[in-house]
């Protein structure tokens, strides 16, 4: 295993080709949060659970009923392999390495360009959490202390902020004084003040 650091960066993959070799319970997972981000998704496997067949029957990805062929990787900017059989993960993860296409192996960190994090998520707000594959236990049991601590609200904080942030640009002014402003808008007091008329709202929209 790899002792230099990993790159964390946050990737856009709206509209990119993405490859998911297997269909079944892990497979889907991996595929859902593709679909999340927007990937165009091709799938290969000869048999697929019943939700990326749904996927498949309402067009949110393509699903070749197959097994894996190395043409399938032409084109392709990201690839997953999912397969139960580990001599053709490693096969893809040659031949993807080869190709210099992103590969992930399933629970397999030795052939991965990349890794799933344990991810805490208050709408815009993404939080990730990688421990380069040693320890998925340890990187699960920190993303629940961190939804304690970033409640859901957050999400809707979030969206205030980035609508008094445009609105500060917008207005022009001293730049060193829409600095501090802008961080005296994300002090803990300042989302404490939020929480309780943002819980109200919420209230309101039930009743």
């Amino acid at each position: 295993m790899t002792t230099a650091s990993l790159f964390p960066m946050f990737l856009k993959l709206e509209g990119r080709n993405c490859l998911v070799l297997g269909a079944g319970g892990v497979g889907e997972q991996k595929i859902r949060s593709l679909l999340d981000c927007g990937a165009q998704i091709r799938v290969v496997a000869p048999v697929a659970s019943a939700t990326v067949q749904e996927w498949a029957k309402h067009g949110s990805l393509t699903w070749l009923q197959r097994s894996f062929e190395v043409s399938d990787l032409d084109g392709v900017f990201l690839v997953v392999a999912a397969t139960s059989d580990v001599g053709v993960n490693h096969t893809i993860y040659r031949e993807a390495r080869a190709r210099e296409i992103l590969c992930n192996v399933v629970d397999d960190p030795p052939h991965c360009d990349f890794y799933y994090p344990a991810i805490v998520r208050r709408g815009q707000l993404q939080i990730a959490i990688s421990t380069a594959g040693l320890s998925p236990a340890l990187a699960q049991r920190i993303r629940k202390q961190l939804e304690e601590e970033f409640p859901p609200a957050y999400a809707s904080w979030l969206e205030e902020l980035g609508s008094r942030r445009e609105a500060l640009f917008a207005a022009g002014g001293d730049p060193e004084e829409r600095r501090q402003l802008l961080h005296r808008l994300v002090t803990q007091d300042a989302f404490t003040e939020f929480e309780p008329s943002h819980q109200s709202e919420a209230g309101k929209e039930v009743l």
